[in-house]
Order: structure tokens, then C-alpha cells, then sequence
């Protein structure tokens, strides 16, 4: 039987008069990779971070492992389009947020090494690129063993094979710690690379669900599958645009 992580239960947000989300329902089960994908400004990012607790929900109920979430949630961590590093700490106190006790520098160098960049721990972040950057912001939101890692368009700043490179890692981060990931993405074909059900969102709510079944196949037809696929999503979210 699968287990229910997180909980979504006709959510809405609206900012005075402004509605951006209404009636959004999720279940998310441990360890599952899923995608939330649709038009700018469709109410994805701020769904994310009411999943976190930075911000209330003015309808509806989200929940992890059954507890109602009304703060700050420090099960669930956050990674962003820019990196947020702080420029006058080293990378790896950057990994650690200062700590230096031995439990968090060992952790910390741990998680450096997992994502390739063991060699840089004494380096700033204006020394490296934008795509070890991303790296280095990867291996903070893992720091404190997050059950949920949200990813808000981590890799939309990224070259197209450094991006491609930072989807196999965070894959296989996903696959060896059994982390929740969700996945805010314009890219409907990375979307469909990485996760095993992508969300539509349009019309200020989660319109459409579709399974993966290619997920983590790389033969011929399975290629195919997730071309047609990537097809079917982006003529749903297209309709909601209609030109007259």
C-alpha cells in the first residue's frame, strides 16, 4: 500500500481581490517525483510555497504525514531559481549556514562530494560557475535530511547540457535517498524526464493529472511514449489560451 506524504485539499490563495489558486486538490505519496507544469504566473510557485509554510493557504487544508501544516515546515526544504548562496561564506559553509559542529561539517562534505564539487569546499561563490552554484544550493536543501525537497525552476538559468546534467543528478539523488520531490517546470520535456506524474496547472488549479509510465525507461518506445507524452501536456496547457 502506498503511503500519502503530502495532502493538498481544495486549496485556494487569492491576494485581496486577486485569485490564484482555488479548489486545488493533490495527493503526493513517499518518495514519489512529480512535476507541477503550466502558463506563467499560473499560481505553481506560490503553491510550493504554501506546501513549505512561507505562506497560508486562504482556503483549504494542506497536510504532511497527516499533521496540518501551518508554519514554517522543517520536513520541507526549498531549492530556488537563484542560488541564494552568501557571497562572504566559503562553499562549504554555505552547506552548513556557519555551523561547524563535526557532525554537520562531516554531513556537509558528504553531500559536496555527491554532488561533484569536494574540490571547491574552500571556494566563494563568485568563483564558480552558475551551474556549480546550483550544485552547491542542492547539497543545502539536503543538509538537514528533508522528507519533501521543492524544486521552484532550479535549472531554468542553466545551459542546455548543464542543465541536462543537473536533472541526472538530481535524479539520482532522488533514487538513492528515497526523497519526495516536486518540480515547478516550464520545461514540459524535462518534466516528463524526471518525473513519474506531472500536474497541469491552468485556470488557477490543478487541471489535469497524467502518469508516467516511460519514467526511467530509455529504449526506442519509451522515447517515443515520452515525446507523445510531452505532446498531450502542452496541448492541454495550451487550450487555455484561446486566440480569437
Amino acid at each position: 500500500m502506498t503511503e500519502q506524504i503530502l495532502g493538498v485539499k481544495n486549496v485556494g490563495k487569492k491576494y485581496a481581490d486577486h485569485v490564484v489558486l482555488q479548489d486545488v486538490n493533490l495527493s503526493i505519496v513517499k518518495s514519489e517525483f512529480v512535476s507541477l507544469v503550466g502558463m506563467s504566473g499560473g499560481g505553481k510557485s506560490t503553491l510550493l510555497r504554501m506546501i513549505a509554510g512561507l505562506e497560508k493557504p486562504t482556503a483549504g487544508q494542506i497536510t504532511q504525514d497527516s499533521q496540518e501544516v501551518t508554519n514554517l515546515n522543517p520536513k520541507v526544504k526549498m531549492m530556488f531559481q537563484d542560488d541564494r548562496l552568501l557571497p562572504w561564506m566559503d562553499i562549504l559553509h554555505n552547506v552548513t549556514l556557519g555551523e561547524n559542529k563535526d557532525s554537520d561539517i562531516k554531513r556537509a562534505l558528504s553531500l559536496l562530494k555527491q554532488v561533484g564539487l569536494e574540490d571547491y569546499i574552500s571556494a566563494y561563490p563568485k568563483q564558480i560557475s552558475g551551474g556549480q552554484k546550483q550544485r552547491v544550493a542542492l547539497a543545502r536543501a539536503l543538509m538537514p535530511q528533508p522528507e519533501i525537497l521543492l524544486l521552484d525552476e532550479p535549472l531554468g538559468a542553466l545551459d542546455a547540457l548543464t542543465r541536462m546534467k543537473m536533472q541526472d543528478l538530481i535524479l539520482e539523488i532522488w533514487k538513492k535517498t528515497g526523497i519526495t520531490m516536486i518540480l515547478v517546470t516550464h520545461d514540459i520535456n524535462e518534466a516528463v524526464r524526471m518525473s513519474q506524474k506531472i500536474f497541469v496547472v491552468k485556470d488557477a488549479t490543478v487541471e489535469q493529472e497524467y502518469s508516467n509510465r516511460f519514467h526511467g525507461q530509455a529504449d526506442d518506445d519509451s522515447k517515443k511514449g515520452q515525446v507523445t507524452l510531452s505532446a498531450q501536456i502542452t496541448d492541454e496547457i495550451m487550450q487555455e489560451r484561446k486566440i480569437v
